[in-house]
């Protein structure tokens, strides 16, 4: 286990619009106020067509291949993430995602995609004093968070 401690920093409430993307829109809006560590929630609407992450198609194995679900139809979203930056520098959210409709559930990644469906909330909780980086992993070719480095970013 790896662990770090500090504070909150700012608090940031965003309101995107129909169509927006993510992870891309959280990473490019904490690129530009250079938040480096952050807890992230998103509340909203999923469009048609989004995709998530749903699990590897084995358990283990030599690599991992990703099972990509497609969601059908506007799909409510409750999702909750962490953002810290990739070993360049740049903000990488990790963001999971339950998505329903009509009775059905899915749970999954958002790091291939969800669109926007007319209006999503997101609050980001600025964590300072907290150094993490993105690494990868050469085993699983994901970028997993290392605690107690890059400090001084």
């Amino acid at each position: 286990m790896e662990y770090d401690e500090g504070t909150m920093g700012r608090i940031f409430t965003l309101r995107l619009g129909d169509g927006d993307r993510l992870p891309d829109t959280i990473e490019v809006f904490a690129q530009a106020k250079r938040i480096r560590n952050a807890l992230v929630f998103y509340l909203g609407g999923a469009a048609d067509g989004s995709r998530l992450v749903v699990g590897p198609e084995e358990n283990r194995g030599d690599a991992v291949v990703p099972m990509i679900h497609t969601l059908r139809g506007a799909q409510e979203v409750l999702a909750v993430g962490t953002l810290f930056p990739s070993e360049s520098g740049e903000p990488v959210l990790h963001m999971h995602a339950a998505t329903g409709r009509e009775g059905g559930a899915v749970v999954g990644c958002t790091r291939v995609g969800v669109h926007v469906w007319l209006v999503g909330e997101v609050v980001i909780l600025e964590m300072l004093g907290v150094h993490g980086v993105r690494k990868e992993d050469p085993s699983t070719g994901f970028q997993l968070l290392r605690l107690g480095e890059g400090a001084g970013g």
